[in-house]
């Protein structure tokens, strides 16, 4: 059977009513300690002004060298002990023997503590224990007129007076001291009920389990998710959210700007709008974000990005565009040859043979055409391939793909330069009319890719060109599922990358001109 722990609540409470009260009695005790010396001080001073006093009076020091000291010592000694409230004042000779006494039957007796202190020309304050009990006493010496010391003047006050002066302050004290206990344990209950309602009447393991729930169902997600705080430090970053940055390492408690990129998704954690399905790139990832301002009972705490990868959409939708393409191409070539098969059955019939054969040779040339595009990128088939691919999409779109002869590739292209010249075609395609031209140059050696696409198209305005990298800018109407300025921005960040260089200047051909260059990359 699990044993049921004690509320939290209830342990507060309990925790802070043993510090209020330990604290309250610690300075309780203190307090009192402190008084008790404040007493002692103030008995200790007035005994030692008495006790000076009287051993400068006149008439207590010529009765010294009368027949009957005590007769005229004792009376006085008696009438300033009653004016200053002390127990008792006790006046010697030089042998301790006493001429005043509260107790006059003591009178001519030896006192029975140690004068030799005082009759050596000192002066004593402390306790000692006499044969009136437990005192605190103040002993000064008794000088002639001359300076000789001639006796000695005691003046002290029972350790239990002292104590009964400190009893009768202890209930005002402890008034203050239970008043405060009080407040401190209503403040404690005050503080219970708060942390109790902050934390929603929830228990620590219950907490716990929700913030582990919490915990596995946001990392547990498909979509990433981006928390940003009010003062743009990240709080939340799911394991999805840290694979579509390509983040190694848990960044949350760290500064945004740090972490995020500026111009995507930091520029997105600043605006003061809810974002849907907005297109931002996270190096070379094409994300699908949204933003969402977080609120607390209405006041916003922050910004939450939702992220998915439409890297694999939008390659997807550009490989369905580029098959739409080619079926169209060839819907379009097995009409034109059921076309042809007509002329040719018909010159057949008529019995045409020489023209038959003419019109075969004719129409059967086009194959050429393939071998021309492709001829100077065999040494990779990846590029070849590529090539194909894209004279088949512009070819339907009667645009025409060439490949500079002064193409070589004397080592493979690698995939990012794959990835940047079917980007750069496809842009240059776009661009260009029907009855157009589109040139690519490609070399490909040790060192490095350099990958050069021409067009004769209308080309990009000077003050454009500054920010045509930028993800979302195109000089061109969006069309396909997948939008426009995608392509150049995954250009330029490969290029970075690669640690590369892009330059965009005017063609040769009256368009535009794109020449990558891609280093060798680091092994």
């Amino acid at each position: 059977m699990r044993r049921r722990s004690v509320p939290l609540g209830v342990t507060l409470l309990a925790l802070q009513v043993v510090i209020v009260l330990a604290t309250t009695c610690a300075a309780g005790l203190l307090a009192a300690k402190m008084q008790s010396d404040r007493i002692r001080e103030a008995y200790k001073d007035r005994m030692l002004s008495v006790a000076e006093s009287v051993a400068r009076l006149p008439t207590v020091v010529d009765a010294f060298a009368s027949p009957d000291p005590a007769g005229t010592i004792q009376p006085l000694a008696e009438l300033l002990r009653r004016a200053s409230g002390v127990t008792y004042v006790v006046v010697t000779d030089l042998d301790g023997v006493r001429y005043a006494h509260p107790d006059p039957d003591r009178i001519g007796e030896r006192v029975s503590t140690d004068p030799s202190s005082a009759l050596s020309g000192h002066v004593f304050v402390g306790t000692e224990t006499g044969t009136l009990g437990t005192s605190l006493r103040a002993k000064v010496p008794v000088r002639s007129p001359t300076g000789d010391i001639i006796g000695m003047a005691s003046v002290g006050i029972l350790e239990r007076e002292l104590d009964a002066d400190l009893a009768e302050d202890l209930p005002e004290l402890i008034g203050w001291l239970a008043a405060a206990a009080l407040v401190g344990v209503l403040g404690a209950a005050l503080v219970t009920r708060l942390v109790r309602t902050r934390t929603f009447s929830l228990e620590p393991d219950e907490i716990a389990h929700l913030l582990e729930t919490r915990d596995a169902m946001l990392h547990g997600i498909r979509e990433g998710v981006v928390a940003v705080d009010d003062h743009e430090r990240l709080v939340l970053v799911n394991d999805e959210a840290l694979r579509l940055l390509g983040l190694t390492h848990d960044p949350t408690g760290k500064p945004a700007a740090t972490v995020l990129e500026h111009g995507g998704l930091l520029d997105l954690t600043r605006t003061h709008d809810d974002v849907t399905d907005r297109l931002v790139l996270a190096g070379e990832r094409v994300l699908l974000a949204n933003r969402m301002t977080a609120k607390t009972h209405g006041r916003p705490v922050g910004v939450v990005l939702t992220l998915r990868d439409r890297t694999e959409l939008h390659d997807a939708l550009r490989e369905l565009d580029g098959h739409r393409t080619v079926t169209e191409v060839l819907r379009a070539q097995a009409h034109e040859f059921t076309n042809h098969l007509h002329v040719i059955s018909g010159l057949v019939e008529l019995d045409r043979r020489d023209d038959t054969v003419a019109y075969i040779e004719r129409v059967g040339g086009a194959g050429s055409v393939t071998s021309d595009i492709i001829g100077g990128a065999m040494t990779d088939p990846a590029l070849a391939a590529l090539l194909l691919a894209k004279s088949s999409t512009a070819h339907e779109r009667g645009v025409a793909l060439r490949l500079d002869p002064a193409t070589t590739v004397h080592a493979r292209t690698g995939d990012d330069a794959l990835t940047v010249l079917g980007n750069l075609v496809d842009n240059a395609v776009d661009a260009v009319h029907p009855g157009g031209t589109v040139r690519v140059l490609v070399h490909s050696d040790p060192t490095g890719v350099r990958v050069v696409v021409d067009d004769d198209g209308p080309g990009v305005d000077h003050t454009q060109r500054h920010r045509i990298f930028t993800l979302g800018v195109s000089t061109k109407a969006p069309r396909g599922a997948h939008g426009r300025g995608i392509g150049l921005a995954l250009v330029s960040r490969v290029v970075t990358r690669r640690s590369g260089r892009v330059h965009l200047t005017d063609s040769e051909l009256g368009g535009a001109s794109f020449d990558v260059w891609l280093p060798e990359a680091a092994r």
